[in-house]
């Protein structure tokens, strides 16, 4: 069993892919020779040329909108954005077009398509660079948004992703391409959508997170020392509530943690909907540790912003003595 990063898990998943299937083909800027900004493509021109791994001009509208044409002529185009503040100029494809698709159409056709989008903060990056937009694109029915916290996920999940018969959009955490590695399969798996992951079970409170909070999440349980279950989405949307109920159920307490701004985030959504499933069960507020209703600053604020064990920590025991 390999151990591998985040970055070469997703390698893994789209070699093993492409070759198992010669419709799934990669498209976007960069992509090709130069490996991608963050190098995750990196092999695959010299491996499947230049007819499956395709770099495309700048322009992230276009990629988006060549991908959903592919789609629904029954090739499975993985695009890649290279970072998620570009997918601004793609919103209307994703949301007008490869979303409804299959309602548009009364099933006649379907987008079958992967948009893997490098996601959120903590590396220093410019402008547009480090936002967290899963509320937005879980809010479009008929999108599926996914965001692993480890290599072991990101490779089960991407799998998943490309067999899907309808669009998905795959957030990278940017944060955790490289911060650790995880012993990896080179079997194949498939990790379904849709289904939580507890990281760690406890009887004294419940945590929700997602992507690279999760690692946060970690290191504030083991600094307040408290026990705790931790559940990690996997799947934005759709959303696995069925996990959270039974643990809120069990544990009468719930903190959320997220990278993107508080105001109508997915903490709110969360919140509510335990509000209308477990309000009898429930022995304090839930708390929600987000980060700021702000534009992401710049470097010297960046981890500020963000989430860490510390602002969690804060928030568990908030809760613990509620």
């Amino acid at each position: 069993m390999a151990n591998l990063t985040l970055v070469q898990a997703i390698n893994l998943a789209l070699v093993q892919e492409m070759e198992k299937d010669d419709r799934v083909i990669i498209l976007g800027e960069d992509v090709g020779p130069n490996g991608g900004v963050f190098r995750v493509t990196e092999g695959l021109h010299k491996r499947f040329g230049a007819h499956r791994v395709v770099d495309s001009p700048l322009a992230e509208s276009g990629i988006i909108g060549t991908s959903i044409g592919l789609a629904m002529a029954g090739l499975r185009p993985v695009p890649e954005i290279q970072f998620e503040g570009f997918l601004g100029p793609a919103y209307d494809q994703l949301c007008s077009h490869a979303a409804r698709m299959r309602t548009r159409t009364r099933g006649a056709f379907t987008v079958p398509m992967t948009v893997r989008v490098p996601v959120g903060g903590g590396i220093h990056a410019p402008e547009l660079h480090s936002d967290s937009p899963e509320s937005i694109y879980a809010h479009t029915p008929g999108l599926k948004v996914v965001m692993p916290s480890s290599p072991y996920d990101a490779k089960g999940l991407l799998v998943a992703s490309i067999r899907d018969p309808d669009p998905v959009i795959f957030f990278e955490p940017k944060r955790i391409y490289r911060a650790f590695r995880e012993e990896v399969p080179e079997d194949e798996y498939v990790i379904p959508l849709g289904q939580a992951r507890v990281v760690c079970e406890g009887e004294e409170m419940t945590m929700v997170s997602w992507g690279s909070s999760v690692i946060q999440c970690m290191q504030a349980i083991e600094r307040t020392g408290r026990n705790i279950e931790l559940i990690d989405l996997r799947t934005i949307y759709p959303l696995d509530m069925d996990a959270i109920e039974a643990s809120v159920k069990k544990t009468g307490r719930c903190v959320i943690v997220h990278e993107a701004p508080k105001t109508c985030g997915l903490g709110a959504e969360i919140s509510a909907r335990i509000m209308e499933r477990c309000f009898l069960h429930l022995e304090a507020p839930v708390q929600r540790v987000t980060g700021f209703d702000t534009i992401m600053p710049y470097y010297k604020l960046e981890l500020e912003y963000l989430p860490d064990a510390a602002r969690i920590a804060r928030a568990i025991e908030e809760t613990a003595a509620y």
